[in-house]
This record gives C-alpha cells, structure tokens and sequence, in this order.
C-alpha cells in the first residue's frame, strides 16, 4: 500500500532521513522505533505529504506524494493522530467526527451521526458526543482523534506518539484502544516508546537511527533474537528501562 522509495530529508545541514526504502501493506500494526532525531516521525508526515521530501518519492496507493493533486486523496487514505490532539475549540465531539465526513466524502448528517456514535461506542467514549474539548481529559481527546481519524474509513493509520504527552492512566487508556483495533485488523503505522504495546501488538518492527532502517524484523525477532545481537539496538532498548 505505501512505498517510500530511496526517500531523503534535511532540515538545513541536518539529514534525517537518508536513502531510505520501506514497503507497508494493508496488515498488520508496524512500530517505528530508535531515538530522538532519526526521522520517524519526519517519516509519516512525508508519508501524509505534511512535509516535503527532497529525493526519492513516496507512492500511497499508487499516487505519488510529489504530485500535489495526489494529496487529497493521500490523506484520505492515510489517517494520521498527533501527539498532541487539536480538536476544533467551537465544535463539540459529535461535530469534530461529522464535519469532515460530511464535507469531504459527501456524506449526509443523518449517516455520519450513526456511524459517530457507533466509533465512539468503540472507543468507550458515546457518553461524550454533546462535550466540548475542554471538558474532555488528554486521553479522552486521544481517543476522539482516533475515532475522528476512523471515521474517514482509511485505509491505513500513521499514530506518531499519541501517548507521550499523557500520564501512565491515559496512557493505559489510548493503548487499549489501538490495542482492540489491531485485533479487528485496522493498519497501523506507529511511532511510539511504548515498548509493552510493541511487543504484544506490533506484528512488525523498524529500529530506526542515523536516517536509515537499522532492523526490520517481525516483533517476536526483534525482541527475542536481535536485541541480543545488535549491541546499539540493545543499549537503546536498555537506556528505556525494557
């Protein structure tokens, strides 16, 4: 579903990203991992077109993230959730999951409202429909933005560190959703530290420093055999207390 083809990215004299190349199909949850710096989260945002890429090309479903007509769609299709949630200050819940499917995909207010309360259900938050964001918790609002990102029936979900700025409570709480998704099958491209979420969820990981994929290995590998192997993968995993 998403290639990213010999993809380079600089900030200034800075190259996070360097000559890289991955494939992502429709299955699966795949976890990015590696420090601070080395371009995971640079790299879902040039997968949803939010930054440019200054060499290779990124092809979503066939269209290329070069040609800016593409965009649209490309975003269709690839959900993104943020670290930190902005939900629409003057719209409650239930208007921050219709406005976009009924603007965007045309659909009517009557069948966007049902299908709200059916994610919202899924995310254990249907009491909140009528909230404004300011009465809602940073794991409340996490969960909205999933449902918000569901609700645009993509074909795959970039999370880039949804739970780094909420405590281990909220945390639990986000988790447990994409927990529930990845086991109705929903794909899932994740940057995350969380590294108990990684080992029962992911299917498949890419350790990722310097710019390039240090290891792509399926989750079970990557913490069984090559974290004993790969004395960098090690420390790093170490310096996070796993």
């Amino acid at each position: 579903m998403i290639e990213v083809k010999n993809v380079t990215k600089s900030f200034g004299d800075l190259t996070v990203l360097k000559d890289f190349s991955v494939d992502f199909n429709q299955e699966g949850v795949t976890v990015l991992l590696g420090p601070s710096g080395t371009g995971k989260s640079t790299l879902l945002r040039c997968i949803n077109g939010l930054e440019t890429i200054d060499g290779g090309d990124i092809i979503v479903n066939g269209l290329s993230v070069k040609e800016k007509k593409n965009l649209r769609q490309i975003r269709l299709d690839c959900g993104m959730v943020f670290q930190r949630t902005v939900l629409f200050p003057h719209l409650n819940v239930m208007q921050n999951l219709t406005m976009s499917p009924i603007k965007l995909l045309k659909m009517n207010k009557k069948e966007a409202e049902e299908k709200a309360v059916l994610y919202l259900k899924k995310v254990g938050l249907e009491s909140k429909a009528k909230a404004m964001h300011n009465e809602l918790s940073g794991g409340e609002q996490q969960r909205i933005a999933i449902a918000r990102a569901l609700m645009m029936n993509p074909k795959a979900l970039l999370l880039d560190e949804v739970t780094s700025a909420l405590d281990p409570e909220m945390t639990s709480e986000v988790l447990k959703i994409l927990e529930t998704l990845a086991q109705e099958g929903v794909c899932m491209l994740c940057v995350t530290h969380e590294m108990q979420f990684a080992k029962h969820v992911a299917s498949r990981i890419i350790f990722m420093d310097k710019g390039i994929a240090a290891a792509d290995e399926t989750a079970e590998n990557f913490f069984s055999v090559v974290r004993k192997e790969n004395e960098r993968i090690a420390k790093f995993l170490q310096f996070i207390g796993e």
